[in-house]
C-alpha cells in the first residue's frame, strides 16, 4: 500500500481556513458600531465561536473523512439530514459570494484612482461578474485552494491588515480620539448597545458573520497532514488572527471616519483618511486595495468551491439524480457541473446590484440571509452532538467536549441555539417589511428544497454514481 501524500501542513491549512473567513473587508461593518464592536466581539466569542469551535473539532477528529459538515450530519442525523446540511451550505454561498464580491467595484475604482465608481452600480454589476466567472473557470483546471492557502493569502489578508493597522495606529498617535467619528470619546455605557435599538441591531448578523463559514474547511481533512491534531489546531489559530484583525482594525477605522460617512462596501475609505492625515501619497490606498481585491478574489475561491466538495459526496452517494453528474468530480475533487450551476444562478442574482440604488442596504440584507441560513446550521449543528452522543456513546473521539460526561456538549449545543435565536430576533427588528419577506423566502427554500430532492431519491441515483466513483477511483 503506498503511503499517502498529503496536500495541507499544518500552515497551508490555516491560510486555506483564512481565505475561506478571514477579510479585512469586514471591518467598516464592525467600524460602524463604535465602542459597541468590542461587545458584539466579546459575545460572539462566548456564546458563539468558542462552542462552535469545540464541536466541529469533536466532529473533525471523530469523522476525517470527505465531506465535512455533509458527514458530520449524515452520521449523527441520518443520510437525509447530511444531504439538506451539504445543499444548504452549497445554496447559502449564493447570497454570500455576492455580498463578498460587492467590495470589488470600490476597490478597483480605488487601485485606478476612480473612487466615484463605487457608486457606479454597472461597473459594480460588471466586476461581480467578471471576478465570478473568472474564478470559476480558473478552478476548473487548476488548485486554487492550495495555492491561496499556501502564497494568495499573504497578499490578500496579512498584508492589507498589517496595513490598516500601523497606519490606524499612526493616526491614533498623531490626532488621537476623533469626537466625530463613530468611536468618538470613550464612556462605559457606549459598551454596551440597546438591544431595542434599530440601528445598532442593524450591524449584529453582519458581525456574529464575521467568523462563520469556519467549518467548511473541514471538507479537505482527508488531505490534512495529521489531521487527528492540526485540524483543531488551525481552527484555533485561524480564530484568534480574526479576533485580533478585526477588534484592533475596526476600533482603529472607527476612530477615523467622520459619523455618518462610512462605506461598508468600501474598505479603502479608512487608509485614504489615513493617508489624509498623516499626509502620506494616495497611492499607498492604491496598493491596499489591489492587495485587498487579491483577498476577495481569494475568498471567493474558496467559498465557490468548498461548499460544492460535500454537495457532490452526497451525489456520490446517490442524493440527486444521476443525470445532473454532480458526482463527477475531477483531480482537483471539483464537479464541472456544480460549477456551471452556480454560475448561472450567480449571474442572475449579480443583476441586483445593477439595479439597487442603496448599495448599503443590500449589502445588509444579503448578510443578514447569509447569517440566518449559516446559524440555522449551527443550530442544527447542537442538535447533531447530542444525538450522536446518545446514539454512540463509546464511538473514539480524539477531541471530546469534555473528558466526562455530556455536560459540555450540551452546553455548547444551547449556546448554537441561543445564537441562531440572537441572529434571526437581531434580523427581524432590524429589517423592514419587504427585507423579511426576501430574507424568509430564501431561508425557506435552501431548506426545502433539498428535503423535496431527496424524497425523490430513486436506486438508479445510487447505483450509476457508485459505478462512475468505482471506475474513477484511480484516475483523480
Amino acid at each position: 500500500m503506498s503511503k499517502q501524500k498529503y496536500k495541507y501542513t499544518l500552515m497551508t491549512f490555516v491560510g486555506v481556513t483564512m481565505a475561506i473567513v478571514a477579510n479585512v473587508r469586514n471591518i467598516p461593518t464592525l467600524a460602524a458600531t463604535g465602542w459597541a464592536g468590542i461587545f458584539y466581539l466579546v459575545l460572539s466569542l462566548l456564546i458563539f465561536v468558542i462552542p462552535l469551535v469545540g464541536i466541529i473539532n469533536e466532529f473533525g477528529s471523530t469523522f476525517p473523512g470527505a465531506g465535512g459538515p455533509q458527514l458530520w450530519a449524515k452520521e449523527s442525523l441520518g443520510a437525509q439530514m447530511g444531504f439538506v446540511i451539504a445543499f444548504v451550505e452549497w445554496a447559502q454561498m449564493f447570497p454570500g459570494l455576492i455580498m463578498v464580491t460587492s467590495t470589488l467595484g470600490p476597490l478597483t475604482g480605488q487601485i485606478f484612482g476612480q473612487s466615484e465608481l463605487a457608486n457606479n452600480h454597472w461597473f459594480m454589476f460588471g466586476a461581480i461578474l467578471v471576478s465570478i466567472w473568472g474564478m470559476s473557470l480558473l478552478s476548473l483546471k487548476f488548485d486554487i485552494q492550495k495555492i491561496g492557502g499556501d502564497y494568495g493569502v499573504y497578499i490578500g489578508v496579512y498584508i492589507p491588515a498589517i496595513m490598516l493597522l500601523v497606519l490606524g495606529i499612526m493616526t491614533l498617535f498623531k490626532v488621537g480620539i476623533n469626537l466625530h467619528s463613530y468611536l468618538g470619546s470613550f464612556s462605559a455605557g457606549k459598551l454596551f448597545p440597546s438591544f431595542t435599538n434599530k440601528q445598532t441591531l442593524s450591524y449584529v448578523g453582519a458581525i456574529m458573520f464575521l467568523f462563520t463559514g469556519i467549518e467548511m474547511s473541514s471538507v479537505y481533512i482527508p488531505d490534512l497532514k495529521d489531521s487527528k491534531h492540526n485540524y483543531a489546531r488551525g481552527v484555533i489559530i485561524s480564530v484568534i488572527f480574526i479576533l485580533c484583525l478585526n477588534m484592533f482594525n475596526g476600533l482603529l477605522v472607527s476612530n477615523i471616519i467622520p459619523m455618518g460617512k462610512i462605506q461598508l462596501s468600501n474598505v479603502a475609505q479608512a487608509i485614504l483618511l489615513d493617508c489624509e492625515a498623516l499626509g502620506l501619497p494616495t497611492w499607498i490606498a492604491n496598493i491596499f486595495s489591489a492587495c485587498v481585491v487579491v483577498g476577495v478574489i481569494l475568498q471567493l475561491a474558496s467559498w465557490i468551491n468548498s461548499p460544492q466538495h460535500s454537495v457532490s459526496t452526497a451525489a456520490k452517494q446517490g442524493a440527486v439524480p444521476a443525470k445532473w453528474g454532480w458526482f463527477k468530480t475531477n483531480k482537483y475533487d471539483v464537479c464541472d457541473n456544480l460549477i456551471w450551476v452556480q454560475l448561472v444562478i450567480l449571474t442572475l442574482l449579480a443583476f441586483l446590484y445593477a439595479f439597487v440604488k442603496d448599495v448599503n442596504q443590500m449589502f445588509l440584507a444579503l448578510t443578514d440571509a447569509t447569517s440566518i441560513i449559516d446559524f440555522l446550521i449551527y443550530a442544527i449543528f447542537g442538535i447533531s452532538i447530542l444525538v450522536l452522543r446518545k446514539k454512540q456513546p463509546d464511538l473514539p473521539r480524539p477531541n471530546r467536549l469534555g473528558k466526562h460526561g455530556n455536560g459540555l456538549a450540551w452546553l455548547c449545543a444551547i449556546m448554537m441555539w441561543v445564537s441562531c435565536l440572537f441572529v434571526i430576533y437581531s434580523t427581524l427588528m432590524s429589517s423592514n417589511l419587504v427585507s423579511i419577506i426576501i430574507i424568509t423566502v430564501i431561508v425557506v427554500a435552501c431548506f426545502l428544497i433539498p428535503v423535496w430532492i431527496f424524497k425523490c431519491q430513486k436506486p438508479s441515483w445510487k447505483q450509476e454514481a457508485a459505478e462512475w466513483v468505482q471506475n474513477h477511483k484511480d484516475k483523480n
